[in-house]
């Protein structure tokens, strides 16, 4: 557990974190270049040209953060105000002339079109940088990246607005709140396991693989009451939750009633490691993949754990962009259970026929062995006409 949780969530650091920059001009891709540049490897950053795009993007969670400098608030202010001063400065040419009319014309129009487009830029200027979160994806990763803008926003000498496009629940402030759902459903359905391996192991395979579907219905029941009416983790679509929630359970019942048949006393470690250590650590609950070393950041691509998570974030706060991908790794680990039972149902078949072969095999020796220690009784002499007359002549003779 040490090895596992410290390797996973001691020293986050960003690796490759998506960011943007918002903004057209030139200024904002040198700024973009700039901090890819001081980086080194830990974030990449894109330019964007509008500011709604990195919503969009924030939203299908393309990037976990969106710098909108000062100034570049619809990505045209500056080439406004950039044509506005040419435009003085011709006018200007035109008072040289010496047709001074045509002069005060000149330097009235230039006047006029330079109010006009610095108007025109003020409507499309931020007047503050802006920094565009998605809590509901992550609020660890947009915790690290209102750090990394922040002295951004104090070099331009204003303070940092920080618009948050995808807020979580009131009462799941942090968003948190569904890793610890995860944790919930994760060992009811794990101890349940042992309970089922261990006082039913007498029971057949198909009817332990019921009592694991039959409990993972029950087990989802109780996780969606946790997020829906007890703790409000959620404030909608509960019944997509409890889909979810049957599928990731189910999945580790089955698994575990498989494994159950191999491992024996050894299950409730199997599992803990497959369920708790690997798949915790791994799930994005905390930490996501882009804040992980390598090997958690792999595993968070097709563990069930990491599929209930983003597959609850995607269904709850962005509109179930990239669900199905999240169903089918929940589907897939549940295949998996399925498989697992066939094979452990093939495993004590054959077992069963193997102790049946060796009590029959055993049983023949035995009667053997019993065979060659105990010795027949010899067999009765028979008796012919001759014998029967002496007797006679001996029972005369002593009167009987």
């Amino acid at each position: 557990m040490g090895l596992a949780y410290l390797g996973a969530f001691a020293h986050p650091a960003p690796h490759h974190l998506p960011v943007a920059v918002v903004g057209s001009s030139r200024s904002a891709q040198l700024l973009a270049q700039s901090i890819n540049d001081k980086a080194g490897g830990d974030l990449e950053v894109r330019t964007v040209a509008h500011r709604s795009t990195a919503v969009d993007q924030l939203k299908h969670q393309d990037i976990f953060g969106a710098y909108v400098p000062k100034g570049d608030g619809s990505g045209k202010g500056r080439g406004d105000a950039g044509d506005g001063n040419g435009q003085a400065r011709v006018s200007g040419n035109a008072g040289a002339t010496g047709d001074a009319g045509a002069a005060g014309d000149g330097r009235s129009a230039g006047d006029a079109r330079t109010a006009g487009d610095a108007r025109s830029a003020g409507a499309g200027t931020a007047a503050t940088p802006e920094l565009l979160v998605a809590t509901a994806a992550s609020d660890t990763s947009a915790s690290v990246v209102q750090k990394i803008f922040t002295p951004l926003a104090a070099q331009q000498g204003a303070p940092l607005k920080v618009t948050d496009v995808a807020p979580t629940v009131a009462d799941d402030p942090t968003g948190q709140g569904i890793f610890f759902l995860l944790v919930a459903i994760s060992i009811g359905s794990y101890a349940s396991v042992a309970v089922i391996g261990g006082a039913g192991a007498v029971l057949p395979i198909r009817l332990r693989a019921a009592l694991a579907v039959g409990t993972s219905f029950v087990v989802s029941l109780i996780g969606t009451a946790f997020a829906g009416p007890v703790f409000h983790l959620v404030d909608h679509g509960l019944w997509g939750l409890w889909g979810m929630a049957w599928l990731y359970s189910a999945g580790i019942l089955l698994i575990g009633t498989g494994l159950h048949t191999f491992l024996k006393r050894w299950t409730t470690l199997g599992v803990m490691a497959l369920f708790v250590m690997l798949n915790f650590t791994s799930s994005g609950g905390i930490f996501r993949p882009e804040m992980q070393n390598g090997f958690f950041a792999a595993l968070h691509s097709f563990w069930n754990g990491a599929g209930f998570v983003e597959g609850v974030r995607s269904h709850v706060y962005f509109d179930g962009y990239g669900l199905s991908g999240h169903l089918w790794t929940l589907a897939l680990w549940l295949v998996v259970g399925v498989l697992m039972v066939g094979v452990a149902a093939l495993a004590e078949r054959r077992r069963r026929s193997a102790e049946a072969e060796a009590a029959a095999n055993a049983a023949a020796v035995a009667a053997a062995a019993v065979a060659a220690t105990v010795p027949e009784p010899a067999p009765k002499p028979v008796r012919g006409p001759v014998d029967d007359g002496v007797e006679e002549e001996l029972e005369e003779a002593v009167g009987v």
